[in-house]
């Protein structure tokens, strides 16, 4: 090993730090951290492409393995809340829970591995820096792609950490995240290049000195231009609607069965209390953020919200309970506003001759009748449900409090009645469905005028993941261009309008309810329609290029060994 190979390694794991350090760790991301992104891929990108790689005998290898240290060293530290989660929660012997958030790190940091490959895979099969660097954005994308869709672990993608550019991430409703994750991987390779391209001359030492220098300048002109968008403030739009938004901050770790004396009652009165209150201060932004208080103040007539949401929250509601059924029924008339309860929805499947639970949203008219049910999709894995159940049989032991729920079907919007006898479209998902924005497309593309995410982050305490979870469903927002109404067991519950802002939320940790204002829009965006035709595009160029650059790789590998062989 080459004496000074420890830089190249310890590049790698600067990248790590750097890209931690755009998102959320522990409590809100101030936006100016969000800058370094722009340049925190550059050591990789040194580290993998820097011409002294050319005297290693395994470039291709060693790339490899570079890569994967940064990204296995980056979802250690991102995801560092998942042994937390499952140290308190998961019923799991000591060391597993540490166990499982290094074998999810390695999984996951393959990908970064990959990345790695790629772009040397170009750079040995053409000889060009430059080509290499090119191709960069284009394999990143189409990586991210394949995490979403096999591992289905898109979790804090790059672009989700410019979710507060106002100037970047206008491009979020017509790429999705992967137009802002390309533009940030491009910025980097453009300021690596000014770096890498200084190590050996290619066609001529002024050439390159100029290459060295345009490069440079495009990355900082574009890194200084994305930086208005800081501070750049988008539209307000209207506001006509309330929702109360009920924030139970029930403990995940307690029975919460309400069999005791009263206790039903009880609860059932708080939830009734904080669903009345629709005249109190907000925080006019994200909490923790120092952010002006507001306050609503009720006209001097009696007034009901157009909405009333309970949240995902671990408290006893079954729908074919006939008590639930009674006091949602009565809240619903006494709100005389529709209700969306979280709770367990139930179904007997002939097929199987058994009955089915359903992670569930249910929905209540303001009379009291049923309109309907959303049956949650998209099932967090180990959590909701074991994957392979009959070949992990061990999964039952090691995660001892793994609900067993059956996957809905069907992205449903329901049509509710407001205050002004309009009728608007709801969309509605659950908890970890934020994540996957070529999913929750559907509901606006389905018709919803306004979507509903109901969650419970109580899990995750005081890690960064709820934080990371809230700029996730924000980026929802902005790329179908609606307002989106948040309710969470223990916060950040909030209402995000079309471009992705917090207009107002309410603290953390306490049992709350924020009456939110919030607006519709019917207006479909181009990610709407078509979803993630940008990053297919990337995905089919990246395959591409690789399969290129390894033929080509493979044959120039071939008349080499031949000359050899002759000689």
């Amino acid at each position: 090993m080459p004496r000074d190979a420890w830089k190249y390694w310890g590049a790698a794991g600067l990248s790590a730090g750097l890209l931690e350090l755009p998102f959320p760790l522990a409590g809100p991301l101030p936006a100016w951290r969000s800058l370094i992104t722009w340049f925190g891929l550059v050591p990789l990108l040194w580290a993998v492409l820097s011409p002294q790689r050319d005297g290693c005998a395994r470039p291709l290898r060693r790339a490899f393995l570079l890569s994967y240290l940064c990204g296995f060293l980056w979802y250690m530290g991102n995801c560092y809340w998942v042994r937390d989660t499952m140290s308190r929660y998961g019923d799991m012997p000591p060391l597993a829970p540490t166990l499982l958030l290094v074998a999810f790190s390695m999984v996951l940091g393959l990908y970064f591995g990959l990345f790695g490959l790629g772009v040397m895979l170009v750079r040995r099969a053409t000889g060009s820096v430059r080509l290499a660097l090119a191709a960069a954005p284009f394999l990143w994308v189409a990586l991210d792609l394949l995490g979403a869709r096999f591992t289905s672990v898109p979790w804090d993608q790059l672009g989700y950490s410019q979710v507060d550019n106002a100037l970047v991430n206008q491009l979020a409703p017509w790429t999705g995240v992967y137009g802002i994750t390309f533009l940030l991987v491009a910025v980097n390779a453009l300021l690596a290049g000014s770096l890498v391209l200084g190590g050996r001359p290619e066609n001529g030492k002024q050439r390159v000195d100029d290459l060295r220098l345009w490069s440079g300048l495009a990355g900082v002109v574009l890194l200084a231009g994305s930086a208005t968008g800081l501070v750049r403030q988008p539209p307000k739009p209207p506001a006509p609607a309330t929702a109360v938004l009920v924030q139970p901050n029930l403990d995940v770790a307690g029975e919460n069965n309400w069999t005791g004396p009263g206790e039903w009652d009880s609860h059932l009165a708080d939830f009734a209390r904080l669903a009345g209150e629709q005249c109190k201060t907000y925080i006019a932004g994200i909490p923790q953020t120092g952010a002006p208080t507001g306050e609503i103040v009720c006209p001097p007539y009696p007034t009901h919200p157009d909405l009333v949401v309970w949240p995902e929250a671990p408290a006893p509601f079954v729908e074919s309970d006939p008590r639930f059924q009674q006091s949602i029924a009565t809240l619903a008339r006494s709100m005389q506003a529709p209700v969306i309860v979280g709770g367990i929805g139930s179904e007997y499947a002939s097929d199987s001759q058994a009955w089915q639970d359903y992670n569930s949203a249910m929905i209540i008219a303001p009379d009291g009748t049923r309109i309907g049910r959303y049956d949650k999709i998209h099932l967090v894995p180990f959590g909701e449900y074991i994957p392979f159940k009959n070949l992990l049989v061990f999964a039952h032991k090691l995660t001892g409090r793994v609900s067993d729920f059956t996957r809905g079907t069907d992205r449903r919007v329901f049509l509710l009645p407001t205050q002004n006898g309009a009728h608007h479209r709801y969309g509605i998902f659950i908890c970890y469905e934020a994540v996957f924005a070529g999913e929750v497309r559907h509901f606006a593309r389905n018709g919803a005028e306004v979507l509903v995410n109901i969650s419970d982050d109580g899990w995750y305490g005081d890690t960064s993941a709820p934080w990371q979870h809230l700029n996730m469903a924000r980026m929802r927002a902005i790329e179908n261009r609606r307002w989106l109404l948040r309710d969470t067991n223990s916060g950040i519950s909030a209402v995000i309008d079309p471009y992705g802002r917090v207009r107002q939320s309410i603290p953390r940790h306490q049992a709350d309810a924020l009456p939110a204002q919030y607006g519709f829009r019917n207006d479909i965006t181009f990610y709407t329609a078509h979803g993630d035709v940008f990053a297919w595009c990337c995905a089919i160029l990246a395959i591409g290029i690789a399969g290129w650059s390894a033929n080509r790789l493979q044959r120039t590998t071939a008349v080499k060994v031949q000359i050899k062989v002759r000689s």
